[in-house]
């Protein structure tokens, strides 16, 4: 399952994606960086792709040929997870709770 962005309204899977298309939940473009599968805050250029052109503004509509829909599966709330329980055994080992 894919979702937005913007409101994490589902994205149909058989959806075509292209520069206009928005979703049908909030009215953001689809086809931005942040709703990349190849997005990544630690790669070059913030993607897994090697991209011709660096896009600046991850959160506009761009042409980028590599875009693919980010499969989500709860890989975002896993990982904030994650991060809640990392966070909570530094404090106790610390002991600032």
């Amino acid at each position: 399952m894919s979702s937005c962005y913007f409101c994490k309204g589902e994205i149909s899977e058989n959806m075509t994606i292209g520069y206009q298309t928005v979703c049908s939940h909030c009215g953001e473009h689809l086809k931005v960086c942040v709703n990349c599968r190849f997005y990544d805050e630690s790669a070059y250029h913030e993607c897994r792709e090697a991209v011709e052109e660096h896009i600046l503004d991850k959160k506009r509509a761009n042409f980028c040929p590599s875009f693919m829909i980010n499969q989500n599966d709860g890989q975002a709330s896993k990982a904030n997870s994650n991060k809640e329980e990392a966070i909570k055994r530094l404090k106790a080992l610390f002991n600032e709770e």
